[in-house]
């Protein structure tokens, strides 16, 4: 009677420890969770350094701080919901991003920086192109994720998924948003198994097609300008140039936070959103902008790790798109402060100011976590 109670207690005891293991809520990445956290109160007071002498600066204070508040909730509530059930939809988030796309090319969208890519309200303004990246890598993770190998066939199929809309902020014109679409192409068909001469195929492709597009009337002169001004100056270097002071005179330890002359004399442009890295370079130094760029290496490491620790290919796929995403926002733009990458207007990821970077930022960690709170489920 002791062994069969005993037996009964170890069975109902390995029910409990099989239903603890799979409550999502115990699966929370909570190293993830803290970077984020630490990058966005950085990136806050970055935000208001930099436009504290601005005729309104409360106003971006209080803006960015809405978006983080509207951000977190998103991420809270994607990283809920089974990262399955949102993959069911694809069809739906891809038509709907395509649709706010070709929205902005009729008189509804609105020019910001001679780029034809956004919608006003009133003083909020929404960039669908960083919405559009999350829809095409949501649905090209569920169209390689649901085969074992990927052919022809379905090579050209996601390179159209992810071609459509690359091919349509190209049109507004922002290049930058475009070249995120071929990394986090190149990031997913790697792990997706493509064969390396199909690859090296499709980057000489993309090479060919940067070229033309430099050398294409679908660029304004001034955006070329900008594009080559880290090989060639030209008149567009200002911005890097002032970057580079910024960053330069920061030294160790920097000025001190809000001490920075270049900062405080409004000298760099676009300093609050393309330029923010600056502001952390030179009132913080070294020290202070190496561990920001620390934070954000963690911040690729994590998602690259709940990548490994998926349940499924399209899990996988899912956080490998949105690592390649925020590798190359994080690369190019410090990059281009640095004047070792052309200047493409490319936000910093939970750095720059930004309603749109800043909610797609939380709703793609949102479904990281989601890929890692059911990977038992």
């Amino acid at each position: 009677m002791t062994m069969g109670m005993t037996s009964s207690r170890g069975r109902e005891s390995g029910r409990f420890r099989a239903r603890d293991l799979s409550a999502p809520w115990r699966h929370v990445d909570v190293t993830l969770l803290v970077v984020v956290g630490v990058i966005v109160v950085l990136g806050s007071a970055m935000v208001y350094s930099a436009t504290r002498k601005m005729a309104d600066p409360s106003g971006f204070v209080v803006r960015q701080g809405l978006f983080v508040v509207l951000g977190i909730g998103l991420m809270c509530l994607v990283s809920l919901i089974d990262y399955r059930r949102i993959a069911d939809w694809w069809q739906i988030l891809y038509a709907l991003s395509i649709a706010l796309l070709l929205g902005v090319m009729t008189p509804l969208g609105a020019v910001v920086n001679g780029s034809r890519g956004w919608y006003r309200f009133g003083p909020f303004s929404m960039q669908p192109a960083e919405f559009a990246k999350l829809a095409a890598i949501i649905s090209v993770a569920t169209y390689l994720g649901s085969s074992d190998r990927v052919d022809l066939r379905r090579l050209a199929v996601a390179l159209g998924l992810l071609g459509v809309p690359a091919a349509m902020v190209l049109v507004q014109p922002d290049l930058g948003s475009a070249l995120v679409f071929i990394v986090i192409a190149l990031g997913m068909l790697v792990v997706a198994g493509v064969r390396m001469r199909h690859l090296v195929v499709l980057v000489a492709l993309g090479a060919v097609a940067v070229f033309a597009i430099l050398t294409s009337g679908t660029l304004d002169q001034y955006q070329k300008d900008r594009l080559t001004s880290f090989v060639t100056p030209n008149g567009q270097s200002y911005n890097v140039d002032q970057a580079q002071k910024a960053i330069g005179s920061g030294g160790l330890t920097g000025y001190g936070y809000m001490n920075g002359p270049q900062t405080r004399g409004g000298y760099v442009p676009e300093q609050e959103t393309d330029f923010i890295f600056t502001v952390a370079g030179e009132e913080l130094g070294f020290v202070g902008a190496g561990g920001l760029v620390v934070l954000l290496g963690v911040l690729v490491w994590r998602i690259w790790r709940n990548a490994q620790l998926a349940a499924d290919a399209l899990g996988t796929l899912i956080c490998v798109g949105i690592m390649s995403m925020f590798l190359f926002h994080i690369f190019e733009n410090i990059g281009m402060t640095l004047g070792i990458m052309p200047v493409t207007g490319i936000p910093l990821p939970f750095v720059s100011y930004g309603g749109s970077s800043l909610m797609t930022s939380f709703t793609a960690v949102g479904l990281v976590q989601s890929v890692h709170m059911h990977r038992y489920t």
